[in-house]
């Protein structure tokens, strides 16, 4: 019997009022590092919106693991912040979701004060530094920083963490054969490049229990030659499943360093990422723009035929991503058999939508996936919807 994606459903030990995820997006608003009132007031107005799940991101493990110093690091400095927006979409109804990670090569390292690291050492194209390669005191530092980050998101009154493996962050970058040369345990066989996400699952799920739901964020693919590829990720994903520690994954893709729009399908903002971005990173950008934000065509649920392979090979809960925006599209997911759907874009556009999709009031989002908002996360006030359409409510500017 097909599930109503509107009807309350479980995530492991979370129970959540209907089967529609706000997806991991960073939300541009932890200027100083801390929970701000406007990080509040999104996930706020995401559950009001009528969300079951809103997800906060980035939260990292660790000061090396940001992508750059505005992110918060989970730990006595954000901790009152978070348990003040836990309680505050609790108020809602929704459930609240924290996306745990270390973001590897996709950190800046100037910008955080510590340098990067990754599976091998590279250079980087965002703070024009050499990224090392970790180390295994390195490695075993980030797992007991995964378990402390759990441990304070547990305390601040999360209901899933969902542990970022996708886009080439420390974990993927493990995974992706380009990314990792090394020669060592942790690199070559697939079982090899497989240990970091696997013992980190492993460690969280110790740590928490049945207190809250665990799942992963994982690629169907990386979009570039080198990269994790769907065959791969799949083999991988049937390891974390036989592992047992997680209660679903999200289904990813593209890479944050290689490939970025495989994940953004639409438009590809280059002028607007080249107003926003760093001094160094805008001249780059001006030059290999074109290049690096490559242009795919949208539609709805571009992920879908990649993740029908994962539900084929899977009996594990799964979470279907990438451009779900009609209340159609949410109904054939869950004929597919997936168990979740994930929006970002749509309700970057119109927080309300789900109510109005589950009264019936509209049948889709109103989002052009223009890809406009993604560089406004590095505006004043963080991520909105830049106006296009006369007579749709997208979230306020800051």
């Amino acid at each position: 019997m097909t599930p109503d994606v509107f009807a309350p459903a479980a995530l492991g030990p979370v129970q959540l009022r209907n089967r529609i995820v706000k997806a991991a997006t960073f939300e541009g608003r932890t200027p100083h590092g801390v929970v701000s009132p406007e990080l509040i007031d999104l996930h706020r107005t995401l559950g009001e919106g009528g969300v079951g799940l809103t997800t906060v991101a980035y939260c990292a493990v660790s000061p090396e693991g940001r992508t750059h110093a505005e992110q918060l690091v989970v730990g006595p400095g954000t901790r009152d912040g978070l348990t003040r927006l836990t309680e505050t979409v609790h108020a809602t109804g929704a459930k609240v979701a924290a996306q745990v990670g270390h973001a590897g090569p996709v950190a800046n390292g100037r910008s955080n004060g510590a340098p990067a690291i990754a599976a091998s050492s590279m250079p980087s194209p965002l703070s024009m530094q050499m990224i090392r390669s970790a180390t295994e005191a390195d490695l075993t530092r980030v797992t007991k920083a995964y378990v402390m980050a759990a441990r304070t998101l547990v305390e601040c009154g999360f209901d899933v963490l969902e542990l970022h493996m996708a886009h080439n962050y420390l974990i993927s970058s493990f995974l992706a054969p380009q990314l990792n040369r090394r020669k060592d345990g942790w690199g070559g066989s697939l079982e090899n490049r497989a240990r970091l996400g696997r013992q980190v699952a492993r460690a969280v799920r110790d740590e928490v229990g049945d207190a809250v739901a665990v799942t992963a964020k994982t690629s169907l693919s990386d979009g570039y030659r080198g990269g994790f590829d769907t065959e791969e990720a799949l083999v991988f994903a049937q390891m974390l499943e036989a592992d047992g520690n997680l209660d679903a994954l999200q289904l990813s893709g593209g890479s944050s360093l290689m490939n970025p729009m495989y994940l953004f399908r639409g438009g590809a903002p280059v002028k607007e990422f080249a107003a926003n971005m760093p001094f160094a990173v805008k001249w780059g950008m001006r030059v290999v723009g074109k290049g690096f934000l490559k242009s795919y065509p949208f539609e709805e649920a571009y992920f879908r035929e990649k993740a029908m392979r994962f539900r084929a090979g899977l009996s594990m809960p799964l979470m279907l991503l990438g451009g779900i925006n009609r209340r159609e599209t949410m109904e054939q997911a869950m004929a597919d058999g997936f168990d979740y759907v994930a929006m970002a874009r749509a309700l970057v556009h119109e927080p309300g939508i789900v109510n109005r999709l589950a009264a019936r009031e509209v049948p889709g989002g109103a989002c052009l996936h223009c890809n406009r908002c993604m560089p406004t996360i590095y505006a004043v006030g963080g991520v909105y919807c830049p106006p296009q359409l006369e007579g749709t409510a997208p979230l306020a500017a800051p």
